[in-house]
């Protein structure tokens, strides 16, 4: 058990290395120049040879990444060349519309999505379920700007029931902003939960304790809520750790969408302006997130589940 921890937290830090590489490299073969960016179109090359000179851009390669790196262990992430400001302050002024918008979406998702797999999951190849199937394939197949976008035309521009844009002051006002981008962030991510819970519960219903179960005259409520479910949401657990980093996608667009200003706005605003530290950074941290709620999830099942424990036989 304790090597297994070991050999995953391992594997962990060289995943998150890596990821540290290729957002690095990748945004160095972006064309354009930060720094003439910044300066604009009347900018010299002397100028522009000195402000590189003082930003550490004309450095080797190899040692803006280990400073990178340094930057990363440290905590201390730089100084955004687009923003002037300390690039760990802009992350935490942006990070929680984000998380909002996540934690939101994932709510919808869960809150939509259990009680339609425990209905398609009871109801397996009838009627509801074929249409169950089918909505949430639609769902999924239907980009999440093109869903917020007739989420705002109907409930915002006709119907004024939410704001079409912006993010509120207050709960009930940041609430209210984010419910159409949260909508369309749990419809892409439905028919992942429906798919994966339906054909987990169909699994554990054909097993044999289950029909003892039956056999004894519990109420399929019962059956369900203290046999079923928990044995039946593992799975979907996993299913929802890799799919963060769709989550985190998915809002980048939504958050254009919608004008929140979250870290897929800054994101967006630092790509455009070519700010290599802060296109980095939070490319690395997103990647971490996922990285580590993968481990979490690993470990968690391990725990949880002794059949999937290194070195135990399931008979």
């Amino acid at each position: 058990m304790t090597g297994y921890v070991a050999r995953r937290v391992g594997v962990s830090l060289i995943q998150l290395v890596l990821l540290s590489f290729f957002a690095f490299s990748l945004i160095h073969f972006v064309p354009g120049n930060p720094v003439a960016t910044m300066l604009g179109p009347r900018a010299t090359p002397s100028e522009i040879r000195q402000i590189s000179d003082s930003l550490g851009l004309n450095q080797p390669l190899a040692k803006q990444f280990g400073l990178f790196l340094g930057h990363l262990v440290t905590g201390h992430f730089g100084t955004s060349f687009t923003f002037s400001q300390s690039i760990s302050s802009l992350i935490a002024q942006r990070a929680v519309p984000s998380l909002a918008l996540i934690a939101y979406g994932l709510i919808v998702a869960l809150v939509l999505g259990v009680p339609l797999a425990v209905a398609s999951a009871l109801r397996a190849e009838r009627p509801l379920d074929h249409g169950i199937r089918v909505f949430t394939t639609i769902s999924f197949a239907m980009p999440t700007f093109w869903s917020g976008l007739i989420l705002a035309v109907v409930f915002a521009l006709k119907l004024h029931w939410l704001p079409v844009s912006g993010y509120g002051s207050g709960f009930f006002g940041v609430v209210q902003s984010l419910t159409l981008p949260a909508i369309a962030l749990g419809l892409s991510l439905l028919a992942v939960i429906v798919r994966t819970l339906r054909t987990s519960i169909r699994h554990v219903l054909s097993l044999e304790y289950i029909e003892a179960a039956n056999a004894r005259g519990l109420s399929t409520r019962r059956i369900l809520t203290r046999h079923v479910m928990r044995n039946a949401v593992m799975p979907t657990i996993t299913v929802l750790a890799v799919n963060v980093g769709f989550l985190i996608g998915g809002t980048v667009v939504l958050e254009q969408v919608f004008q929140i200003p979250g870290l897929g706005t800054l994101l967006f605003q630092a790509v455009e302006q070519r700010d290599y530290p802060l296109v980095e950074t939070i490319a690395v941290l997103a990647g971490a997130v996922v990285v580590f709620l993968n481990l979490a999830t690993d470990l968690m099942q391990v725990v949880l589940d002794p059949r999937v424990r290194p070195g135990v036989r399931s008979e």
